[in-house]
C-alpha cells in the first residue's frame, strides 16, 4: 500500500516542501538533523499539519487542505514509535502494549497483547513498569504498542538512537523479522547509514526541508545488499 506525501508550508519555525512516496516495504527518511525528517513523520501522523497539500495511502486520504480534509492522529490507521519510547511509567509492558485497544472486548485484547509479547520476544515480562526494563527492551514494548492496533503504516522516529552498538545491531535485525512477519509497511526517520544499508527498500533523502533524491536504497546508498534481497536469499536459503 503506497503512501503519497505532498505538502508545503511552514510547521512551527521550520519551512517544509516535502514531495515523495513510499512504495510499500521499508522506506528511510533519510538526512542530517534539521533536515525536517521528524517534521515531515509528524505530518504524515497527523501531529501537526502543513499549509497546503495531501497525504494518501492507497485510497484513504489522510489530509488534503483543499478538500479540507484533516484527520486526527487516532483515525489515521498508523502505528508511531517515538524516538524516546513515550512509555507509560505507571502501566506495566501488558499495559503499554495494550493501551490502544481499550475499546477492545477483554479476552481479545488479553491475546492481541500475548501474541505481540511473543512476537516481540518478551515473554515473561509482562508485569514489568518501564523503570525495570533495558533501553532494548522498552523500544521492543514501543513496537509493540504500535503495532497491536494493526496499523496500515509503522512511523518509527530514529528508533535506534541512544542505544550501545550491540542492542542496537540486534534491534535493526529484529525490526526486519518484525517487517516480515508483520507484512506492515514502515516509514522509518534516520541520519545513520547503516541503518538505510541493513533496512531499506525506499531511501528519501532530506534536507533543508526539501526531497533532494529518492529512489532505491540500495542505489542511492550502495554497500550491502538491500533487506529485500537478503529477506529473498534468506528465505531461498531454508
Amino acid at each position: 500500500m503506497s503512501l503519497e506525501v505532498c505538502f508545503a508550508g511552514r510547521v512551527g519555525e521550520f519551512d517544509l516542501d516535502v514531495a515523495f512516496r513510499a512504495p510499500g516495504g521499508i522506506t528511510a527518511l533519510f538526512g542530517p538533523s534539521g533536515a525536517g525528517k521528524t517534521l515531515t513523520l509528524r505530518c504524515v501522523a497527523g501531529l501537526d499539519s502543513p499549509a497546503t497539500g495531501r497525504i494518501s495511502i492507497g485510497d484513504s486520504v489522510l489530509f488534503d487542505r483543499k478538500a479540507e480534509i484533516d484527520l486526527p492522529p487516532r483515525e489515521r490507521g498508523l502505528g508511531y514509535v517515538f524516538q524516546h519510547h513515550a512509555l507509560f511509567p505507571h502501566l506495566d509492558v501488558e499495559g503499554n502494549i495494550g493501551f490502544g485497544l481499550r475499546g477492545m472486548p477483554r479476552s481479545d485484547r488479553m491475546a492481541r497483547v500475548a501474541e505481540l509479547i511473543d512476537l516481540v520476544g518478551l515473554g515473561g515480562f509482562e508485569g514489568r513498569r518501564p523503570s525495570d526494563l533495558s533501553g532494548g527492551e522498552r523500544q521492543r514494548v514501543a513496537l509493540a504498542r504500535a503495532l497491536a492496533p494493526e496499523p496500515s503504516l509503522l512511523l518509527l522516529d530514529e528508533p535506534f538512537s541512544g542505544l550501545d552498538d550491540e542492542i542496537r545491531w540486534r534491534l535493526l535485525d529484529e525490526l526486519l523479522q518484525l517487517h516480515r512477519r508483520t507484512g506492515v509497511a514502515m516509514l522509518l526517520v534516520t541520519h545513520d547509514v547503516e541503518e538505510v544499508r541493513r533496512l531499506a527498500h525506499w531511501l528519501v533523502r532530506l534536507r533543508k526541508g526539501r526531497v533532494v533524491d529518492e529512489g532505491l536504497a540500495a542505489e542511492l546508498i550502495p554497500g550491502r545488499a538491500p533487506a529485500a534481497e537478503r529477506t529473498s536469499r534468506s528465505d531461498g536459503d531454508r
